[in-house]
């Protein structure tokens, strides 16, 4: 500025002296440096924002409202329309290796969760969280940053060591459940701090105890730039939910599946979230269609409780965005949302393997009734069913498959970015391809933090991902060459437009995405060059990541 004021004072001078003509080109001279001056001189950077992360478990691509879904998401809803959707952001196909590498930047397998959390005594494949990876928590506690997560952690066995607890990496405050499903009203292995705890009382339900204190958090931390990582468990089976939420969706559904995926199909096609050149992707062979379908009042209500779910988390999202407001720093708190992986098809029988995640009797002494039982309502204490494969199929509208694949089913994810200080253009929607293992990277970039070679003495592996963030300042980013996914067996790797897939024992596909995300072209037979050039590619990373052949086998 002082700068623009010295060229004025000349060129008053100047004007003083001068002849018009001179008077003329000094003003000129003036207002070409002014313009100069402003166009080179550089933003000023939004402040380092609070970074809250908050994620869904089990939710389909379409399910939000701002994806095109029915279900009542207006908490959610308004992130997007105050910030950026993304369309091709990618999660891990299921759930621990989900959290593993959101956490920590690197492939599930690096993180050693490249599964589940049982240990197949093979690096890839330990089923704890890897000494050799550091979390979002560690990175920024070491650039200042408060640190707290309230819900489910799931990247380290429940068996009593509490070495990769959330406390032991990086986070100061902690609210959740050490492993994965479970009650809403008696979740198994809940836990305060580094202690595990009873529910708190007979009206306890889970998603509001993990929003709750996440809203203790945000006070605790408030006037600090802090990291709150909220992974809700909705809407995870069991299908529990508050009855008077499942009440809003009554008679929602008797259309069925076939016509629930044709009207999200449709508004996803109006909002933009697809391209018209992807097709809606024939019902799954194993789904008859609606007319067909037995038991329609119970499959009616399963989907019934399942939007249910989902409207609690966001009524609890709401009350998070609610205390940012209170305090005054929503303005500077970059909020991302997402899910963990796609639908889940999975149908739970009633003769379950015994597990302790599973409760035999309610918090007062009634057995629970086990299984997808026609003959039992969902949704209260006492039931413990899933949704199933039909309402799984609506749920990732337009695409194939389901959690555990990684056709785009089972791993396009929602990513809603927010974050009015830095996300200026707001409702806009990106197409650009992101994976997980982005955020780590987005949150270093963000919160002027630096990723370590080193920390506590531990060897860190490098960084996998890219910074969100230009993204949403310039549109686009060059992004990844490849991305990779291996999960029990099904592979896949995305090269720009290009990505080749494969189901477990199945032969590899080659599809151009760019021209059919939906997968129904398969092109490695009329691509062998390309097709051979991305299996090498995937096999090298296989080789680099620590991924196995499935199932995996080893004894040390």
């Amino acid at each position: 500025m002082s700068q623009l004021f010295s060229i004025f004072f000349r060129g008053t001078l100047i004007c003083h002296s001068a002849a018009r003509y001179h008077v003329r080109m000094h003003r000129r001279v003036f207002l070409q440096s002014l313009t100069a001056l402003a166009t080179a001189a550089p933003k000023s950077p939004a402040k380092r924002p609070n970074i809250i992360i908050m994620m869904a478990d089990d939710m389909g691509f379409s399910d939000l409202g701002c994806y095109g879904g029915e279900i009542r998401t207006p908490n959610i809803d308004s992130l997007a329309a105050g910030g950026a959707r993304f369309t091709q952001f990618y999660n891990g196909a299921r759930c621990c290796p989900t959290r593993a590498s959101l956490l920590t930047g690197l492939y599930a397998h690096q993180a050693a969760v490249g599964h589940m959390v049982n240990d197949d005594h093979k690096p890839g494949y330990r089923g704890d969280l890897s000494p050799q990876s550091a979390t979002i928590a560690e990175v920024l506690r070491t650039a200042g940053y408060r640190t707290a997560a309230s819900g489910k952690w799931h990247v380290t066995p429940a068996n009593g060591k509490k070495h990769n607890w959330p406390l032991q990496r990086g986070f100061e405050r902690y609210f959740g459940t050490i492993q994965g499903a479970g009650s809403y009203y008696d979740p198994a292995t809940l836990v305060s701090g580094n202690d595990y705890i009873q529910p708190s009382g007979p009206d306890f339900f889970y998603t509001d105890a993990i929003g709750a204190h996440a809203v203790k958090f945000i006070d605790e931390f408030a006037g600090q730039p802090f990291f709150l990582y909220v992974p809700f468990t909705s809407p995870h089976w069991p299908l529990h939910a508050v009855e008077s939420d499942i009440a809003k969706y009554q008679g929602r559904y008797r259309q069925g599946w076939d016509a629930l995926r044709e009207e999200r199909h449709a508004r996803q096609l109006k909002l933009g979230i697809v391209d018209k050149k992807w097709p809606l992707t024939p019902r799954d062979e194993k789904v008859p269609a609606w007319k067909d379908a037995p038991h329609q009042a119970w499959e009616q209500r399963r989907m019934e409780v399942y939007a249910a779910q989902i409207d609690r988390m966001d009524q609890n999202v709401g009350r998070i965005l609610a205390k940012l407001k209170e305090k005054g720093i929503e303005r500077d708190t970059l909020i991302l949302f997402l899910a963990d992986n796609g639908g889940c098809a999975e149908e739970i029988a009633k003769a379950l393997t015994p597990n302790p995640s599973i409760p035999m009797k309610t918090p007062d002494g009634r057995p629970v009734r086990r299984g997808n039982l026609p003959e039992v309502v969902p949704g209260p204490t006492d039931t413990y069913q899933s949704y199933g494969i039909g309402w799984a199929n609506a749920s990732n509208t337009p695409f194939r498959t389901y959690k555990h694949w990684v056709h785009e089913g089972g791993i396009s994810s929602p990513l809603i970015a927010h974050w009015p200080a830095g996300i200026t253009k707001p409702n806009a929607i990106y197409h650009s391809p992101g994976h997980l293992i982005d955020l780590m990277a987005t949150c270093v970039d963000v919160a002027g933090a630096q990723y370590p070679r080193e920390l506590a003495g531990r060897q860190i592996q490098p960084l996998e991902g890219l910074s969100l963030r230009p993204v949403w300042e310039k549109g686009q980013r060059p992004g990844h060459r490849e991305i990779f996914w291996e999960h029990e067996g099904n592979r896949a790797v995305r090269q720009g437009k290009w990505k080749l897939v494969a189901k477990h024992k199945e032969p590899w596909e080659l599809y151009d995405v760019a021209a059919d995300r939906s997968e129904l072209r398969n092109l490695a037979a009329s691509q062998p060059a390309k097709t051979a050039e991305l299996v090498a590619k995937y096999e090298a990373w296989a080789k680099r990541a620590n991924v196995e052949p499935w199932p995996v086998s080893g004894k040390g």
